[in-house]
């Protein structure tokens, strides 16, 4: 259609045709397209089970608590991460999932920390980070979390058909079921809110947002 406007001088520029989208962007997109499912109760209880013993799978958790899409797990730096409040800045996209603040459920607080520690002790500015990486450097992309998280699936016996973006689904799940408000979903997540009243005139310190995020369990 711009293209279309373009040849006939309706518009001056197609701007669609001016940048191209990232190779890790790319890949995220047709990896979210394939449809997600969620990680059961008992799939979490294996999780938790195996923090210490199998290396990464706190990464999963803690997107499973947070909501994050993997591109912007892997893309969170030190300097967002507010450990004395308790919340993270991050995200991308969307004007609505960028430099959201989310804050650390207290499930995960030891998680976060231990990962900072390390970020910190080797000298990354990223908070997620694998030192033992043959290839690329430490610092963690798209493709890197996927190999990761499909290694953990494995190895711990869980659905193969698990995708990373499936720990995302799975916090939307767990704060429905536990009664989380929709709009503070919403918000934690990084989807617009389409609601003038609640989108633009109602003002939610990251106190109403922690009170309700910590409703689940």
């Amino acid at each position: 259609m711009l293209d279309y406007a373009l040849e006939y001088e309706l518009v001056d520029k197609n701007y669609a045709r001016t940048f191209d989208l990232s190779n890790d962007i790319i890949k995220e997109k047709e990896a979210a397209t394939r449809g997600h499912i969620i990680f059961t109760d008992a799939e979490m209880q294996t999780l938790w089970d195996n923090v210490g013993t199998f290396r990464f799978v706190d990464w999963i958790l803690i997107q499973c608590y947070m909501g994050w899409r993997p591109q912007e797990l892997a893309k969170i730096k030190i300097e967002n991460v507010n450990l004395d409040e308790q919340y993270i800045i991050g995200g991308m996209k969307t004007s609505a999932g960028k430099d959201r603040m989310v804050p650390i459920h207290p499930r995960i607080k030891d998680l976060v920390q231990k990962n900072y520690d390390q970020a910190i002790e080797l000298g990354s500015e990223y908070l997620f980070n694998d030192s033992s990486a043959v290839k690329g450097g430490m610092t963690i992309t798209y493709d890197k979390y996927a190999g990761r998280f499909a290694k953990i699936m494995d190895a711990l016996k869980l659905r193969e058909d698990h995708r990373p973006h499936d720990p995302r689904k799975t916090f939307t799940t767990m704060a429905k079921r536990a009664g989380v408000d929709e709009y503070v979903i919403k918000r934690l997540i990084g989807h617009r809110i389409t609601d003038i009243t609640e989108g633009i005139y109602t003002e939610r310190d990251i106190e109403w947002i922690r009170t309700e995020l910590e409703k689940m369990p």
